[in-house]
């Protein structure tokens, strides 16, 4: 019980002594606060406790506690998440510490600001005069060359368009800024192309010949936009794109600008290694690049190491239609210039502010890891 203020014959008038305690003791002592703390009784629960912890935990996305071989417990919260169930889906049991979403360190930590010049160290970007301010964006480059030839009523083919860069400069740095942060966050080296290391598969390897089937060739037209957009990246003029965190999926990548059906958004880079070497690696975001007719010589696109923004664009599954209705990019793989390469294509006009998402189950298109697994 509080002390009273109040002292006989003195009315209102507050004691000096005790308003003195009062401001020195700002907090109850341990020994009050027991007097009036509950009395918790703890009940044994035979029922409960003759099992494994492990058994007793439900997926705090599902709320189903089966499969309890492919819970995943929080070394935080102790709560549990089967593999399937977290975006993006965990394929193989984390070795050490692992974190749930809403534990994760990334959701309290402040996106990094990068000045200028490491944006441009960190890209490589060639300078051109004044990078940022006279590399902008031509309207010249979607021109195309028209032939003189006379009109020929022919099946018209879809071409695929060069990305159109954000018409201000800052706003550009911005975009590559929220690239280079993801990027070295996930402990991933920038790269713009393909990338063969010692004790993977050789540039040798990458014949488009080798495919089962075939692979079909990019045409002289769309193999000139894809090196126009290459060049464009080198200069720092990269399409309208910006990479964020969720909780539920982790990196994902946003468009920041409207984006026409038909555009070229990345070309998937990485380390080029054989599948038959990646069988039980637990990177989610492989893709593959060769299959041959000799499933041994098959090869795979691994951007754990190095990468670029394609890395963190998600793919989904397409059976249901909500996820059909989220679908905007496609995967498709060509042969350009004898060699096989990933491209991702826009399929439909996208808004600003809309997810990037790609169907991995479509066989005519490009295929992650996920179908080998």
């Amino acid at each position: 019980m509080a002390p009273s203020f109040n002292s006989p014959g003195q009315g209102n008038q507050l004691n000096p002594q005790l308003g003195t305690d009062r401001k020195r003791q700002k907090y109850r002592s341990m020994k009050e606060i027991m007097k009036v703390a509950k009395r918790v009784v703890l009940v044994d629960n035979e029922e409960s406790d003759d099992g494994d912890y492990d058994t007793r935990v439900a997926c705090d996305q599902c709320g189903s506690g089966e499969r309890a071989e492919e819970l995943l417990l929080c070394d935080k919260c102790d709560k549990g998440y089967h593999m399937l169930c977290l975006r993006p889906i965990v394929v193989r049991v984390p070795i050490g510490l692992w974190f749930c979403p809403a534990c994760s360190d990334d959701l309290d930590r402040p996106l990094k600001s990068f000045i200028q010049k490491k944006i441009i160290d960190f890209f490589r970007i060639q300078k051109c005069g004044e990078l940022v301010e006279k590399c902008a964006w031509s309207p010249d480059v979607k021109k195309r060359r028209r032939r003189s030839s006379t009109l020929v009523f022919l099946k018209k083919r879809r071409r695929i368009l060069p990305h159109v860069p954000s018409e201000d400069p800052t706003r550009r740095l911005v975009q590559l800024g929220s690239l280079a942060y993801a990027l070295i966050a996930q402990n991933i080296e920038f790269s713009y192309e393909l990338t063969y290391m010692p004790g993977m598969a050789p540039r040798s390897a990458n014949q488009a010949e080798f495919e089962n089937g075939g692979m079909q060739v990019l045409s002289k037209e769309d193999t000139e936009t894809l090196e126009l957009c290459r060049a464009m990246y080198k200069r720092g003029e990269c399409p309208p794109l910006i990479v964020t965190f969720d909780s539920c999926e982790g990196y994902t990548v946003e468009a920041d600008g409207p984006i026409k059906n038909m555009t070229l958004i990345a070309e998937y880079t990485g380390d080029v290694d054989y599948i038959k070497h990646r069988e039980l690696d637990d990177c989610d975001s492989m893709m593959t690049l060769l299959l041959a007719i000799d499933p041994s010589k098959s090869l795979v696109v691994c951007p754990d190491k190095r990468g670029n923004i394609a890395r963190f664009i998600n793919g989904i599954n397409n059976n249901s239609p909500e996820d059909r209705k989220k679908l905007n990019i496609k995967c498709v793989r060509y042969s350009v210039n004898g060699e096989c390469c990933v491209l991702l294509v826009a399929t439909r006009d996208i808004i600003k502010g809309e997810r990037l998402y790609y169907d991995y189950n479509g066989y005519e298109h490009a295929y992650p890891t996920h179908n080998f697994i």
